[in-house]
């Protein structure tokens, strides 16, 4: 297994759109959203085991979640677990987890990945990683992976590559022509009738030294502030340094940030039974349907004349519903949820509001 090889794992988001069961002191990262025994960071975390040593995977999450990453991956040393002090996107958590890596290695090569998506072709996605390392290793690129739609999903952001240029060691690997944040119905089904855009599926592959080169000519009001604390990573100054950095830093992606703007950018497009399990519509494609096409967990449910219903409700907990078709139905500890599959993208307002109105303990 190369040396050379390091994996970030991004842990820190709240997951509001998997609300109410996503919650602000156990978010989906940490929560066993398949009923297989195991939560989204582990298995993340085990898939990156066979790309690149367990000593070389990092954890970057939000200080309110150290126990959780330790109680979930006790074979993870502390020095593995990134802590960030405040939320701010995902170009200053980059950042610091390069600044932390080029004290270990300045020959790393990076992928950087979420720790909540799932993958259902492993295999293909663990040589799609390896080919992507080996690439990134060879070339002064930025590589983003891009996942073939298999509809004109509006939850995802597209990217536009260029299908004349790819590259002789990977067939698969092209220019990209421009990124798209997340379109509406119509735009969106113009992209994929089209066959030239990709689902931006978030996943990163770059040596430390392209994304620090990357960092200094389109985001060195983020990469300056890092750079200060050279000298103090992986040192007990660390921490202090961190908290009073994130005060001041830049709340911004790194899509925004550097994707979007760098002219090294490649896409590699793939296929690996992808999901970013980001909304309770997500989970519903992916799992097993009854007679009714209603997805349930729950083991005491009745449905009658209900169909196309994702239903999560506490085992033992009786549940009768009548008469609905296309819903969201989710009791989780003092929440419960109805909302309208095709209304899903408004449960961020949802929990927003209520926040506001009933306060922190629902949220």
């Amino acid at each position: 297994m190369n040396q050379d090889y390091y994996c970030v794992i991004m842990a820190g988001g709240v997951g509001s759109r998997f609300w109410p069961m996503s919650r602000s002191h156990s978010p989906k990262q940490f929560i066993d959203i398949l009923d297989d025994g195991a939560s989204l960071i582990q298995k993340t975390f085990n898939r990156f085991l066979k790309v690149c040593p367990k000593e070389n995977i990092y954890i970057i999450t939000n200080a309110d979640y150290a126990n959780l990453v330790k109680k979930q991956l006790p074979e993870v040393h502390d020095e593995q677990i990134v802590l960030e002090p405040s939320r701010r996107n995902t170009a200053p958590c980059i950042a610091y987890a390069n600044y932390k890596i080029k004290v270990k290695n300045p020959n790393a090569v990076i992928v950087v990945a979420p720790s909540d998506h799932l993958i259902l072709k492993e295999d293909v996605f663990n040589q799609v990683i390896l080919n992507g390392m080996s690439f990134v290793k060879e070339n002064d690129k930025l590589l983003t992976i891009g996942i073939r739609p298999s509809s004109p999903n509006t939850g995802y952001g597209y990217i536009q590559y260029n299908e004349e240029k790819s590259y002789k060691s990977c067939q698969s690997i092209y220019d990209v022509k421009i990124f798209t944040e997340k379109p509406e119905l119509e735009v969106a089904k113009q992209f994929v009738e089209s066959g030239e855009f990709l689902w931006n599926a978030g996943i990163f592959m770059w040596s430390l030294k392209t994304i620090e080169a990357a960092f200094n000519e389109h985001l060195s009001v983020v990469n300056d502030l890092f750079k200060q604390g050279e000298g103090l990573y992986n040192t007990p100054a660390e921490a202090n340094f961190i908290k009073a950095t994130y005060q001041v830093c830049k709340n911004i992606s790194i899509d925004y940030g550097i994707m979007e703007k760098a002219q090294n950018v490649c896409v590699y497009a793939a296929d690996f039974g992808w999901s970013d399990l980001g909304t309770w519509n997500s989970l519903y494609e992916i799992s097993e349907k009854d007679e009714n096409r209603n997805v349930i967990s729950g083991n005491k449910v009745k449905t009658y004349n209900s169909t196309g219903c994702v239903i999560n409700v506490p085992k033992n907990k009786a549940i009768v519903l009548q008469g609905m078709e296309d819903f969201i139905v989710v009791d989780n500890d003092n929440v419960l949820l109805i909302c309208k599959k095709d209304n899903e993208q408004q449960i961020r307002q949802y929990v927003n509001d209520v926040q506001i109105d009933f306060g922190d303990k629902y949220i």
